[in-house]
């Protein structure tokens, strides 16, 4: 089989174009109170129609939370199916933000359902928890090498808790000062090896993280910004060492209480991604 031309051919030129911020799509309850819709599946596909018209053609790259579509069952993945289709159509890469993490079959399975041409939910790229073992995501790393997708792992997550794991020492002799979330960024830069950027990170913008990440080779999707509390004159310090070209701010929240108006929602993008253009320069 021919593999498609890396994540990376696709991801640079429509940053390049559009920008380095990540809008969220999170159509949690209170977001559906506020913009005066239903919480039924009516007001999640009129909510995801809004955002669709909005920020599809100005953003670079669109995350549905897959998580606030799931409650409203065979519906709602009818409308997170219809939201990645209508983003990809306007030239938005879609990150589906399913934070999938499982072994052997299992993990094939999710992998076939956000990264194979064949399924419906077919998106760009995929979260992926790797605190089953890196290697139990090779099956979605292995077919987003083939379809020229990306998986993004979580490495240093933003919610306090998370550094109970991350940041624990890893076991053995060869590495004592090495924390879990510096090794999953050392295996994501050995499997980008190649420069395709098949492999990205998902680490928090809210805190400065201490991890080494000038040999990625690929994105870093950092969420935080906005409601979250991180700051585009964080990121510069928060990603210092990084490759700028590479780092991926996304907000959600902070810009979607701008709607439910379709062009005071893409003021709010635009203006937001541009603090980020110059923040990172």
């Amino acid at each position: 089989m021919t593999e498609a031309p890396g994540f990376a051919a696709r991801y640079r030129p429509v940053v390049a174009e559009r920008g380095r911020l990540c809008a969220g799509i999170d159509p949690h309850v209170g977001l559906l109170e506020d913009w005066g819709l239903p919480v039924t599946a009516d007001g999640l596909a009129r909510f995801g129609d809004i955002c669709v018209e909005a920020l599809g053609p100005v953003a670079a790259v669109i995350k549905p939370q897959v998580a606030f579509f799931e409650p409203f069952g065979a519906a709602g993945f009818a409308v997170l199916e219809r939201v990645i289709a209508g983003c990809r159509e306007a030239g938005a890469l879609v990150i589906a933000d399913a934070k999938r993490g499982d072994i052997g079959s299992t993990m094939s399975a999710y992998a076939r359902a956000w990264l194979s041409d064949s399924s419906p939910l077919c998106a760009d790229a995929v979260t992926a928890s790797p605190y089953l073992g890196y290697e139990s995501l090779r099956p979605a790393l292995d077919l987003a090498g083939e379809t020229g997708r990306s998986v993004f792992v979580l490495a240093r997550t933003s919610n306090p808790e998370g550094g109970d794991v991350q940041l624990a020492r890893l076991a053995g002799p060869a590495s004592p000062e090495r924390t879990v979330a510096q090794g999953i960024v050392d295996a994501a830069s050995a499997s980008n090896s190649d420069g395709r950027g098949g492999v990205g990170l998902v680490v928090g913008a809210t805190r400065e993280h201490g991890l080494d990440l000038t040999g990625l080779r690929g994105p870093i999707l950092a969420p935080g910004l906005g409601a979250q509390g991180a700051t585009a004159a964080d990121l510069p310090i928060v990603f210092d060492g990084a490759d700028p070209a590479w780092v991926l701010p996304a907000s959600s929240r902070g810009v979607l209480r701008a709607g439910p108006d379709p062009i005071a929602l893409r003021d709010a993008f635009t203006r937001a991604r541009d603090e980020v253009e110059s923040a990172l320069g």
